[in-house]
């Protein structure tokens, strides 16, 4: 189920209601403004997706925002190639709840699924 997509010039985003419920808890918590989607070059396949929280401060014209009644999401401009039509969501894995990034644009996933290549 999407929640939420955005369109600036066609890429998109979306986050289930499971991690909806779960990230708006965390940013609730930690008494931020929303979160920051974004990667960064790391791990053994070359990238790595980042969810930072974000203040009022930290916003820049750098970010598209995705906004919904419970949950405010940024994603960076540099980002946006690597994470069109990704989906955010949130799975039970034992006692855990997991944030798990469905992207189509990649290509190769390590074993920990800790970085991706596109």
């Amino acid at each position: 189920m999407t929640v939420m997509t955005f369109e600036p010039n066609n890429p998109s985003v979306s986050v289930s209601e499971n991690a909806r419920i779960y990230l708006s808890k965390n940013i609730q918590n930690k008494q931020a403004m929303g979160l920051c989607f974004s990667v960064k070059k790391s791990g053994c396949n070359g990238f790595k997706y980042v969810l930072d929280f974000i203040d009022d401060t930290d916003v820049s014209e750098d970010l598209v925002m995705i906004k919904d009644d419970k949950l405010t999401l940024y994603v960076t401009q540099e980002a946006l190639p690597y994470v069109n039509g990704t989906e955010i969501d949130c799975v039970t894995e034992g006692l855990n709840q997991v944030i798990k990034f469905i992207n189509p644009n990649s290509s190769a996933e390590c074993g920990c699924g800790e970085s991706f290549s596109v």
